[in-house]
């Protein structure tokens, strides 16, 4: 279920000792949230236990970014990332966040657990401008194109680096 909240251009800036946690089933349904998370989106604590975690996906978001989350979390590696949210009033917080799936003594998946913090202001300032990009990519393209052509564009931009995703999200 995607976020029905109109975004406004209101920015929540996230406290610096402040983590935003979140754990969720394998199906990306929230099982837990910390206090700074409910604060931060918004909204109420049954209101996100069972819900898809994209109740706070900002429709500024490009897909591509959720596309290399998956296919790392599929892979059973983490995930870095920075992140643009929506809380339930409109208003938008960015977070660099960390996901990494969970899992029992047995190796069965459990889940996902996030931790996510402020990001830094100079790298946030590259990955807005780099967003902004992969999104118009993405809405120019017809939708089934949309990610492959984001995508393309991002790989042109770590094979110039000589980098993965991963090292490059850590390096910027």
């Amino acid at each position: 279920m995607k976020n029905k909240t109109s975004p406004n251009q209101t920015e929540i800036i996230l406290e610096d000792n402040k983590l935003l946690i979140t754990k969720t089933d394998p199906k990306g349904l929230i099982t837990y949230c910390n206090s700074v998370f409910i604060e931060t989106s918004g909204y109420i604590e049954s209101e996100l236990l069972g819900k898809q975690h994209n109740i706070v996906r900002h429709s500024d978001m490009p897909r591509v970014i959720f596309y290399l989350l998956w296919e790392a979390l599929k892979s059973n590696r983490e995930f870095n990332g920075y992140i643009k949210n929506l809380s339930k009033d409109g208003r938008y917080y960015w977070v660099f966040a960390n996901v990494t799936p969970s899992h029992s003594s047995d190796n069965e998946l459990l889940g996902y657990y996030s931790v996510r913090r402020k990001p830094e202001a100079e790298k946030l300032n590259y990955i807005k401008n780099l967003y902004e990009e992969l999104l118009e990519i993405e809405q120019q393209a017809p939708v089934k194109e949309a990610i492959e052509n984001s995508k393309y564009k991002l790989n042109c931009i770590l094979n110039c680096r000589e980098m993965i995703y991963d090292e490059f999200i850590l390096s910027i």
